[in-house]
C-alpha cells in the first residue's frame, strides 16, 4: 500500500494504491465525514484478492485540497475528479464502489460516465432520484441536511463544547476521534459541507432535480439496519433506475459506517460481486 499526491485539474487529491498494477482497478468513494481511511480493511480484502485498488480522500477531505466556495463541490465537478484520476492512472474502466456521499458520487459517474464504470457498488445511499421520491420519511431522518445549509451556523454548532453535536451526531462512526481531528484543521469542516451547500440546497426540496441518465453498469446496493440516516427503501428500489442487474444486500446490526462495523461481511459481498 502506498500513498501519492495527484494532480487533478487544478487540485492535489491525496490517493492511496494497493494491489497489483495489472489487478481490475477498484475505486473507492468514501463519503462526509471521512476520508480514504474509512476503507482501510476492504482495501486489504481487494487488494489482496488480486484487485488494483484506487482510494483517494476527495476533494475538502483528509490531505487532499479543500478550494474555498461552494461552486467547487458541485457532484459533476467531483466526477470530475474521479475520472481524472482514472485517466492519470492510465485506467479506461473500474469497478466503482461508494460510500454516503461517495454513494451519490458513484451514482452520477454511473450515470453520466458509464463507459467508465465496470460494476459499480452503493453503499448506504441509494439512486438520487429515489431518495428524492422517499418523501417525508426520509427528509425526517435528513433534517441536519438543512441546518448544513447555514454557513458559520453549522460550523459553531458542531464544533462547540469540543464538538459534543458532532460526538452525538456520529455516536456510531467507531472513528469519530479521528474525523474531529481531520474537521478541526483550518477550513476542512467547511470543505465538507459543501458537499451538501453545492448539492443539496433548500431550493432542491422545490427545483427540478438533476437527470441521471440510466445506470448501464451491473450494480449492487447494500443497506445496513442500524442506519440512522437513511431509509432502507431508497436503496431497495434502486434498481428501477438500473438497466443492468441489480442486486440489493442488507446487513444486520451494523451502522450507517458498515465497514467499520462489518469488515468482514462487507468484504465478502464486495469479493462475491465484483470478481
Amino acid at each position: 500500500m502506498k500513498t501519492m499526491r495527484i494532480a487533478v485539474g487544478d487540485i492535489g487529491l491525496e490517493v492511496t494504491i494497493a494491489g497489483p498494477e495489472n489487478g481490475q482497478p477498484v475505486v473507492l468513494l468514501h463519503g462526509w465525514p471521512d476520508r480514504a481511511s474509512l476503507w482501510n480493511a476492504q482495501i486489504d480484502a481487494l487488494s489482496n484478492a488480486g484487485f488494483r485498488v484506487i482510494a483517494p480522500d476527495l476533494r475538502g477531505f483528509g490531505d487532499s485540497d479543500k478550494p474555498v466556495g461552494v461552486e467547487h463541490y458541485n457532484i459533476l465537478v467531483l466526477a470530475g475528479d474521479v475520472l481524472g484520476l482514472l485517466d492519470h492512472l492510465g485506467i479506461q474502466k473500474a469497478h466503482v464502489v461508494g460510500h454516503d456521499w461517495g454513494a451519490a458520487l458513484a451514482w452520477a459517474i454511473g450515470g453520466f460516465a458509464g463507459d467508465r464504470v465496470e460494476k459499480l457498488v452503493a453503499m448506504s445511499v441509494g439512486h438520487p432520484s429515489g431518495f428524492r421520491a422517499a418523501g417525508l420519511a426520509q427528509r425526517r431522518l435528513s433534517w441536519y441536511m438543512l441546518l448544513f445549509q447555514f454557513e458559520g451556523v453549522a460550523e459553531q454548532w458542531l464544533s462547540m463544547d469540543d464538538w459534543k453535536n458532532m460526538r452525538d451526531f456520529g455516536s456510531g462512526h467507531a472513528r469519530i476521534d479521528e474525523v474531529i481531528a481531520d474537521s478541526s484543521r483550518p477550513g476542512a469542516l467547511t470543505a465538507g459541507l459543501s458537499w451538501y451547500r453545492s448539492n443539496v440546497p433548500a431550493e432542491s426540496l422545490v427545483a427540478p432535480a438533476l437527470e441521471f441518465p440510466s445506470i448501464t453498469a451491473p450494480t449492487m446496493g447494500i443497506w445496513s439496519s442500524g442506519d440512522d440516516y437513511l431509509l432502507e427503501t431508497p436503496m431497495k428500489e434502486s434498481g428501477a433506475f438500473v438497466s443492468a442487474s441489480f442486486r440489493y444486500e442488507r446487513i444486520e446490526g451494523a451502522s450507517h459506517w458498515m465497514q467499520l462495523d462489518a469488515p468482514d461481511e462487507v468484504n465478502r459481498l464486495l469479493l462475491d460481486f465484483l470478481r
